[in-house]
């Protein structure tokens, strides 16, 4: 092992899936070894019932799909108006100077603080909810997308110029393909801090979702069905992060150079 020495394929898998392998089986002894309470903590074997019965018996699988609904549709929202701003921060100063005040101050905003109002302008529907997530995330992507393009190297911006490059062609041509594969891990970072704001939504006000679940099985002290929901999120997480990054390869092959 050397610091930043790659791992193999392989070897990563094998690594990956070995920490999982500890995890279930330390959480086994915790549970079937009777060091912490039912109450407190369900077994493996016991979640897993839990999560057949709320697959099987309460239509679990609604709520997934309506949490994934709302999760994309604000995160959505959130880069198709935070990217093309932040795109032009980073690119002209002068519209940098305008905004990064603002941007920066409420970027500092839980979202979680908006929900109270955002139940008053907006009631307890999806709009509710979509608007908890793009203000969750909008402003951190503005203020990344800005950072991003504005490192772009400044000796590609002179030779295009030199090329005889407008300014117009500058961003369509040096600022945005140089910046793409970093704007979409950004965006692939910030997807997973959607999923945090979506579960805040959730709690409060909803009658579907997988936050939804969590509270009514709190409410039951359920916590296999606590702990079966938690994995739930972590698997399409994991999953939709692979998918970012396989999109990511293939979008933008001249970043693996």
């Amino acid at each position: 092992m050397r610091p930043l020495k790659p791992v193999p394929a392989i070897e990563r898998i094998v690594l990956g899936i070995l920490f999982f392998v500890l995890f279930v089986a330390g959480w086994s002894l915790a549970t079937f070894g009777g060091f912490v309470s039912p109450i407190f903590l369900a077994s493996p074997a016991r979640m897993v019932r839990e999560g057949w019965s709320l697959m099987t018996e309460y239509n679990f699988s609604y709520d997934i799909g309506m949490t994934i609904w709302r999760v994309c549709g604000g995160f959505v929202l959130a880069a198709v108006i935070a990217v093309p701003l932040g795109i032009a921060m980073g690119a002209w100063k002068a519209v940098e100077a305008f905004f990064e005040p603002f941007v920066s101050f409420a970027r500092y905003l839980p979202a979680s603080a908006f929900i109270p109002l955002l139940i008053l302008w907006a009631g307890i529907g999806e709009t509710q909810k979509l608007l908890v997530i793009f203000i969750g995330a909008v402003f951190q992507i503005i203020l990344m997308v800005a950072v991003i393009v504005g490192q772009t190297r400044r000796d590609l911006v002179e030779a295009a110029y030199t090329l005889g490059a407008t300014d117009a062609g500058i961003v369509r041509r040096v600022l945005i393909p140089a910046s793409a594969p970093q704007i979409a891990e950004t965006l692939r970072l910030v997807l997973g801090w959607a999923w945090t704001y979506v579960i805040v939504a959730e709690l409060i006000g909803s009658s579907s979702g997988i936050g939804h679940m969590i509270v009514d099985s709190q409410a039951l002290l359920n916590t296999g069905q606590i702990i079966f929901g938690i994995i739930v999120i972590g698997v399409i997480g994991l999953v939709s992060d692979f998918l970012f990054k396989e999109a990511n390869r293939r979008l933008f092959p001249w970043s693996l150079a």
